[in-house]
């Protein structure tokens, strides 16, 4: 009796621990837009593919449109753990004390996205990257969404027209003079609380790449649209450090792979992504999309590249200079 207690106990462990060694590696990633957005979509085959390239070994959970954290919250949970992947527009690391990062705010620094990525995929990105590590996070990859335009419940064809507007930023610095500069007020508030502020009234504008406004439904209480790409949008896929650097060898390494691949496939969708958004503002018919002139185009840039000078010691004239050679290339 004894003994076939024994063995049904040893049994019973062999069982246990050879089920918990199999259990999978779980990834939250979490993130504060819509699944059908650039970012949304590249989680998603980044889910895909870490766990086809893993075999099964990790198992990522995606928790879209801020399910988890809102913008504010969300850094610090990856800090603590909480969550193990994020993928943060770069105005993020600002406020977390990676300064550097606000150069992506600057408005008019990227004359296109082919001088955008000589940077984020050059030198100058992967240092900007390896900064975050004393932060307790590592830097995966940067993802693209597009270049911005503005909206407001009034035409906005030159910078006289933003006096007075109150319109909703990410929290930076360099976003907060932006919009001083055109003569605007500028209000931080998190980007899953934008759309009933515009509705209330609470704030008159806002800035986004089309997929955001569209997919957030802004369009629906923002009667003007004008297609400045004034500015940038992208992101930082980083990871919490302790739990990277923890990660089998093997594992990683899949990871990266998979990760890298999610990357091409995110930037090739995310400029489609955008045009399909302004059209589907256009035919929804709620919008007045509007072109501006080379003239007035002229009187926006006067408007906002003494941005550039004020942040020069914020962010660094070393960097920005770096930024100016880099882009000039393309």
């Amino acid at each position: 009796m004894t003994i076939k207690f024994l063995a049904a106990a040893l049994a019973f462990l062999f069982t246990f621990n050879s089920a918990w060694a199999q259990a999978p590696i779980v990834i939250k990633f979490s993130h504060v837009v819509a699944p059908d957005t650039p970012k949304g979509q590249a989680a998603e085959r980044f889910k895909l593919l870490a766990e086809q390239f893993t075999r099964g070994r990790v198992k990522v959970e995606v928790y879209p449109n801020s399910q988890l954290y809102k913008d504010k919250e969300e850094l610090e949970a990856l800090q603590l753990g909480a969550v193990q992947m994020l993928a943060p527009s770069l105005a993020k690391f600002g406020p977390l004390g990676v300064k550097e990062f606000e150069a992506f705010d600057l408005p008019y620094i990227f004359p296109s996205k082919a001088a955008l990525y000589a940077v984020t995929e050059g030198p100058i990105g992967r240092e900007l990257l390896q900064k975050l590590q004393s932060k307790g996070l590592t830097g995966l990859a940067y993802w693209d969404n597009g270049f911005k335009v503005m909206s407001a419940n009034r035409p906005l064809h030159v910078p006289a027209d933003f006096r007075g507007l109150r319109m909703r930023i990410q929290s930076s610095t360099v976003l907060d003079a932006q919009m001083r500069a055109l003569g605007a007020r500028p209000q931080v508030m998190a980007f899953s609380e934008a759309y009933q502020a515009l509705e209330t009234g609470l704030v008159d504008g806002t800035e986004n790449p089309p997929s955001n406004m569209y997919t957030q439904r802004m369009h629906l209480v923002q009667k003007h649209l004008t297609v400045s790409n004034h500015g940038y949008l992208g992101y930082a896929v980083i990871v919490n450090r302790k739990f990277w650097e923890g990660l089998p060898t093997d594992v990683r390494a899949a990871l990266e792979r998979a990760m890298r691949d999610a990357t091409a496939f995110e930037k090739t969708i995310a400029q489609r992504d955008n045009d399909r958004a302004l059209e589907a503002i256009r035919k929804a018919g709620k919008t007045t999309i509007y072109y501006p002139t080379p003239q007035e185009q002229a009187q926006w840039r006067a408007a906002l590249l003494p941005v550039h000078r004020q942040m020069e010691r914020r962010i660094g004239k070393d960097l920005l200079d770096a930024i100016a050679r880099e882009t000039a290339k393309k």
